[in-house]
């Protein structure tokens, strides 16, 4: 699986990798693969599952980083926990990015999977967070939604960035997520008015 991964470059997708070619940077004989996959696309897959479980250990770390400091933005330490993922996890992203949209149904199903799983996730915070603060929103799976939408587009972009483009990415990203929560609470609060006054 690491041999897959080293070989993903901003150039290089899933799709260009050859059993060949994974079986060379393992150290491995070709024929020594299939005692561990059936087939490339199998490994494809393992490592797709491998990215959701590194994305949803990335929820849990920003999650415990709030809690132990809550005079802290959970939206500003959300987004630093994250340009960390990509930063220790780049392959993984971009094997995300590029197969998400890819030929392969496999693929964008298992990957369509992982992120409504990371999205229902952020919901769950969103609702609580809400509750806790007395400031629910009306709609928190799409907010989340919406939310992981502007991550991953904004994540694609800082993989090619110099380091004062990566930051200045991550503070217009802090201020985008930032615009959608407000935004949520706007809405809920129109809705809620409207409601008392029908």
């Amino acid at each position: 699986m690491d041999a897959a991964l080293n070989q993903l470059t901003a150039d290089r997708g899933f799709a260009n990798l050859s059993l060949r070619e994974v079986a060379r940077e393992a150290g491995i004989a070709p024929t020594s693969f299939y005692r561990h996959f059936n087939e490339l696309d199998e490994l494809g897959l393992a490592l797709v599952d491998e990215a959701g479980l590194a994305l949803r250990q990335l929820m849990r770390q920003a999650r415990k980083r709030i809690e132990k400091n809550s005079s802290s933005s959970s939206v500003s330490t959300s987004i630093d926990t994250f340009m960390e993922y990509l930063a220790s996890n780049t392959n993984h992203f971009r094997l995300l990015l590029r197969e998400r949209t890819g030929l392969s149904k496999q693929f964008r199903t298992a990957i369509k999977a992982e992120i409504d799983h990371f999205s229902t996730e952020l919901s769950e915070d969103l609702r609580r967070a809400g509750e806790l603060k007395n400031r629910p929103i009306d709609d928190p799976q799409l907010v989340a939604e919406a939310m992981v939408t502007v991550v991953f587009n904004q994540g694609s972009e800082a993989l090619d960035c110099t380091p004062k483009e990566k930051a200045e990415l991550k503070e217009r990203l802090k201020k985008e997520l930032r615009i959608i929560l407000r935004g949520a609470e706007i809405i809920t609060r129109e809705n809620q008015k409207a409601a008392k006054e029908s």
